[in-house]
């Protein structure tokens, strides 16, 4: 299974809609760990290694090490993003690893659902984390006299990270499913069944797309446009100085 974002929030190439539930198909051939799965699984390997590597070092130095030295209102951060990281690399990794390998899913309906469910939940915080990251940078640069203020509003502003987060991947408890082909020996974690029309699925994925990458991506280039602006008004004053 390729790690793209339909395969993690929903399954519109539902392989038991190609050709096994349609008769007019032509005859059905079941997927096989390609060349292409190999490599993959390569260098999903290599990142895993260095992602469980260095978040771990991060985790453990701002919890036991160093990172005290660090102002009590960042270490939340650090510590969350550290962790929302080790979410996607235990359990995101090594599943489309497995999942390249097998092919097929022989985890069972229950473990179909829960780690559909952690993989969109670990996107989301590790997307929603550096959102809040983002922001306290902007305060701190350009509402610097906030800061006072700053470690209670970065612990609400990580709940609400971490609380919208689950209630967004909790729907793939319900849409994912383990269903075994009829007549062959073929079972796969699929949203078979889960959407009536296949706009629903669309939408579905679209809002997804949205909330893990438009999102973010518009929140953090705002502040950090602003904090470019402002260190750069900063120095032109210095300079005319």
């Amino acid at each position: 299974m390729s790690g793209n974002l339909s395969l993690w929030v929903s399954t519109p190439t539902d392989p038991l809609e190609n050709g096994l539930l349609n008769s007019s198909a032509p005859p059905w051939e079941a997927p096989s760990f390609t060349v292409a799965a190999r490599c993959r699984v390569a260098a999903t390997l290599v990142l895993f290694v260095f992602a469980a590597c260095s978040n771990l070092s991060v985790l453990i130095s701002v919890c036991w090490g160093r990172g005290y030295r660090l102002a009590a209102h960042l270490r939340p951060l650090i510590a969350s993003l550290a962790s929302a990281d080790l979410v996607m690399t235990f359990v995101v990794m090594p599943l489309d690893a497995i999942w390249n390998i097998t092919v097929q899913w022989y985890a069972g309906d229950m473990m179909c659902k829960l780690l559909c469910f952690l993989k969109l939940f670990a996107m989301h915080s590790a997307a929603f984390i550096l959102v809040v990251v983002s922001l306290d940078r902007y305060r701190a640069i350009l509402h610097p006299l906030d800061s006072l203020d700053a470690g209670l509003r970065n612990r609400r502003m990580l709940l609400v990270a971490w609380t919208l987060s689950l209630l967004l991947a909790s729907p793939q408890l319900f849409i994912f499913r383990a269903i075994k082909a009829d007549g062959v020996d073929f079972t796969q974690c699929v949203t078979h069944g889960s959407f009536r029309y296949l706009w629903q699925e669309t939408a579905y994925n679209m809002f997804h797309f949205v909330t893990l990458y438009v999102f973010p991506l518009l929140v953090m280039t705002f502040c950090y446009t602003c904090i470019l602006t402002k260190i750069n008004r900063q120095m032109h004053k210095s300079k005319g100085v």
